[in-house]
């Protein structure tokens, strides 16, 4: 195994600080965890870690930078290593740059996103506690999804990335789009769990954001998020529906700045023998939204 145990943080660029803030603690439901300068910490209530979510404010919406967390110090290093050796280039994260957080590991993948790997970082655990719990803590508010599930970005070369996180972080593909021919890869889903994916890949402009997902405990949830979203004015892209690709139920919508997030449950569980499943190209529409069977505009085209 690579060391990484899981998708840890995402932090977003957003125009509006406070607008944002009030979305992600009342439509989302995610608690505040803290604030500096130009951002602000959130968790989900299912969450340990001091935050899984960064919001800082900037000119331009998209995505900042994806962390993962590593085992221990040990297995950072042999990761360094291996990413150096693959040609990305390396830069680190000194101990507090951020709240509550240690030193990081920050590198570009061939797509042009910034990742981090870490291992430090405060626990504040949950109001349901480790002793004796109950399952779901009182006073949840918005959609108040378990965690931070997934993210989805673009890229061109999808053959490039795809190899770098199995080959370097240890990933395992379980799901790839290709075109009706076989010789072009246009998606890549990748687990470093036993999840449906923690990452995926699509096919278009480099350095681009598609979505955060943020995972809730089934159907009904799914319906219940998009009744809140209605009640809030909050654009929604699509109504509730399934995918194909990993089984996932789904509605996709936008925060204030124009980033998309989803509400997302089930999806099978995948371990590392998983064989990778294969989509065409042709077949897409069913493999994103597998009630219409067909893609819309918007859904390729709203990047931040």
């Amino acid at each position: 195994m690579s060391g990484i145990m899981r998708i840890g943080r995402l932090e977003l660029r957003v125009l509006d600080l406070e607008e944002s803030i009030h979305y992600y603690t009342n439509v989302i439901g995610l608690e505040e965890t803290g604030r500096d300068k130009d951002r602000i910490y959130l968790k989900a209530w299912d969450e340990y870690d001091h935050h899984s979510i960064i919001l800082q404010k900037s000119d331009r919406a998209g995505m900042d930078h994806m962390g993962f967390k590593v085992a221990d110090v040990y297995a950072l290093e042999k990761l360094e290593k291996k990413i150096e050796a693959f040609g990305c280039t390396l830069t680190r994260i000194t101990d507090r740059t951020r709240l509550a957080e240690g030193q990081a590991v920050r590198f570009e993948i061939p797509t042009g996103h910034s990742m981090e790997l870490y291992t430090e970082i405060e626990q504040v655990g949950t109001s349901t506690g480790t002793f004796n719990p109950h399952p779901w803590p009182d006073g949840l508010r918005g959609i108040a999804p378990h965690r931070l599930d997934h993210t989805l970005l673009t890229g061109d070369d999808l053959e490039t990335v795809t190899r770098f996180f199995k080959e370097v972080l240890g990933f395992h593909q379980t799901e790839k789009i290709v075109t009706v021919d076989g010789e072009t890869m246009v998606g890549s889903f990748l687990s470093a769990t036993n999840k449906a994916h923690d990452l995926a890949f699509v096919k278009g402009p480099d350095n681009k954001f598609h979505h955060a997902g943020f995972f809730v405990d089934n159907w009904y949830e799914v319906l219940k998020a998009a009744d809140i979203l209605s009640k809030n004015k909050v654009q929604v892209e699509v109504t509730p529906t399934r995918h194909g690709i990993t089984r996932g139920q789904t509605v996709y919508f936008f925060d204030p700045s124009g980033n998309r997030n989803e509400a997302f449950a089930s999806g099978y569980l995948s371990y590392a023998d998983f064989p990778t499943i294969t989509w065409t190209e042709d077949k897409i529409g069913t493999g994103i939204f597998y009630h219409r069977r067909e893609m819309i505009e918007s859904f390729s085209k709203a990047l931040t």
